[in-house]
């Protein structure tokens, strides 16, 4: 009974202001993220006008400017039902350790994505190994840079973890060298060897003229010479002169006749 009639005495006293307030609320949030998609829009519009600001730091700068409107948003709607901005301040200060831990590791990520926008390490589009992962950057957000793996996962990396760690941009360079190896018999001249595979490596599509393929003896090992066969392309056109190569290797030493090369047989035990 006594539930039943503190329940009654709130409707009959407080609920109408309350259910104004969710209303107004509910209004609120709709108008709010309206007029930031708008916002976000003419924003975007402007920078893509200006074409002084690349498309990688014109995102970054979008997510910033949505965080900081939808961050005004929910302080609004807080306002509507009384919690004051000095209040919800101190309530978050006061939520404990692991909110604030957590937080510290937010503005690590944050901080490490500012660096990245002023020495800009790579940019949307670039293929890159970045925080232990191969791909190629489709964003770089707030506190993480998303990549696309070349087996077309979808990755996401903290900031910090891959400004904290080494980054090789394939993308940053005109071209890039493939290597790629090939092994011949003791029986087979590996100068003649080198001589056919010239002509039909620097026939493959997208391969480099300048600077030449490198071609040349490796190493020796017990099945015969191994050859180091090393064309150059640009990095859109890695995997096929890669695959290319090899295909050009085969079909090179399987026209000149050459055997292949045998594993010696390994001495019995007597």
């Amino acid at each position: 009974m006594m539930n039943t009639e503190a329940i009654w005495l709130f409707l009959s006293t407080q609920g109408v202001d309350f259910g104004l307030k969710i209303l107004a609320a509910i209004a609120a949030w709709v108008v709010g993220r309206w007029l930031i998609s708008i916002a976000l829009r003419v924003f975007s519009a402007a920078l893509e006008r200006g074409k002084r600001i690349d498309s990688t730091l014109a995102t970054y700068l979008r997510s910033i400017l949505s965080v900081l409107l939808n961050l005004v948003l929910i302080l609004a709607i807080l306002d509507i039902f009384g919690v004051k901005t000095t209040s919800f301040a101190a309530l978050l200060a006061g939520a404990g350790l692991a909110i604030g831990t957590a937080w510290g590791g937010l503005l690590t990520h944050f901080a490490a994505g500012v660096f990245m926008q002023v020495l800009r390490p790579f940019k949307v589009g670039d293929f890159v190994q970045a925080g232990g992962v191969t791909g190629t950057v489709t964003e770089i957000g707030l506190f993480g840079t998303t990549i696309n793996t070349p087996d077309n996962v979808h990755t996401l990396v903290g900031n910090n973890t891959v400004f904290s760690s080494a980054i090789q941009n394939y993308s940053a360079q005109a071209f890039r060298r493939v290597d790629c190896l090939a092994k011949v018999a003791n029986s087979v001249d590996p100068l003649d060897a080198i001589a056919r595979l010239r002509p039909a490596i620097a026939a493959i599509p997208n391969v480099l003229a300048k600077p030449a393929p490198d071609i040349e003896i490796l190493q020796f090992t017990p099945e015969g010479p191994l050859l180091c066969v090393r064309p150059y392309c640009h990095t859109d056109h890695y995997w096929q002169v890669y695959f290319d190569t090899h295909k050009a290797v085969v079909a090179t030493f399987g026209a000149a006749g050459y055997p292949v090369p045998e594993t010696p047989l390994a001495p019995r035990n007597r």
